[in-house]
């Protein structure tokens, strides 16, 4: 399959929040001539003078191997398996290695829905790369972004933006989970730590207790966390503790701050938040739902059902 399809922007486009603007691949045999002349000119490009786009753009490499460069990054080696981000207002160069030439699948687009995930830090110009490898599921969503694109049905566009933004998430959830792979030894740590938090989720153990008990300074903890792209009671919020909090809500009259502190969130508005992500409704809300078939029992008197979270 080989196409390369430019769309004209709308202004509902924009206020969707993702606008497309180009889509396409093309297969490069080693030693042809590049880029084709299959380009409008605002695309087309010399390799050694390199362009400038007012649009970013997603380029997948699934075969062959080529170059990279651009006003932020030095030139650096591409192989198969890899995706990098072009930044409007940003010189970029790039270019397949003429002994073995290349696959490449691309789709541009513009808006602030990628706006606020650069503001955010999501996506930079110093970092473009991703390594994501050969995957089947990205080759099939460029399939269909341009089956998409060569039909324009009615709306078509807005579908268009959601295969982009899938393919945006997908970019970025392969490429996190590839780095962490690659180091064992932060695995174990936060598996470790997540280990401490359910072992210790109603003491008084601290986020730097558990960072000295993996044997490593508070900083780089924190760091390793955000990094994971979870936060510390976000981790401690999930399965064996999102029930303890139901049943600390259904058969006990502790408040709800008081419930918060026990499970070690920062604070109870964060408790209330995380739970009302997890279950749907406000703690308070859920504790009055279950009142109404459910005994409240005093505060010693908890049930002999959850003894075992009061050891």
């Amino acid at each position: 399959m080989e196409g390369v399809k430019y769309i004209v922007e709308d202004k509902n486009c924009l206020l969707w929040g993702l606008a497309i603007t180009t889509v396409g691949v093309e297969n490069i045999e080693k030693g042809e001539e590049y880029p084709t002349k299959k380009h409008l000119k605002d695309y087309y490009f010399s390799t050694k003078e390199g362009r400038i786009l007012q649009e970013y753009q997603m380029v997948y490499i699934s075969e062959g191997r080529g170059f990279f460069e651009t006003q932020t990054i030095k030139k650096v080696p591409i192989e198969a398996g890899t995706i990098f981000l072009l930044f409007p207002d940003e010189w970029h160069t790039y270019y397949p290695d003429p002994l073995t030439g290349w696959k490449q699948y691309w789709i541009g687009f513009k808006g602030v829905n990628i706006d606020v995930r650069v503001n955010n830090g999501f996506l930079s110009k110093k970092n473009p790369i991703y390594h994501v490898g050969v995957d089947e599921e990205i080759v099939h969503l460029f399939h269909q972004a341009i089956e998409v694109a060569e039909r324009e049905n009615a709306y078509f566009q807005q579908l268009l933006a959601g295969i982009a933004n899938h393919l945006l998430g997908l970019m970025y959830c392969l490429d996190r989970n590839n780095q962490f792979n690659k180091s064992q030894h932060m695995v174990d740590k936060i598996n470790q730590a997540r280990v401490l938090m359910h072992e210790n989720l109603e003491s008084t153990i601290s986020v730097q207790d558990i960072a000295e008990r993996v044997g490593m300074s508070y900083s780089s903890f924190r760091k390793l966390f955000k990094e994971y792209n979870r936060s510390f009671s976000c981790i401690l919020f999930s399965g064996l503790e999102l029930q303890r909090a139901k049943d600390l809500l259904r058969f006990t009259q502790y408040s709800i701050k008081e419930i918060a502190y026990s499970l070690n969130f920062e604070s109870p508005d964060y408790f209330s938040t995380q739970f009302r992500k997890k279950v749907g409704k406000k703690p308070s809300d859920f504790r009055d739902w279950n009142l109404k078939n459910k005994t409240v029992l005093p505060k010693n008197e908890v049930l002999f059902a959850l003894g075992i979270l009061f050891l």
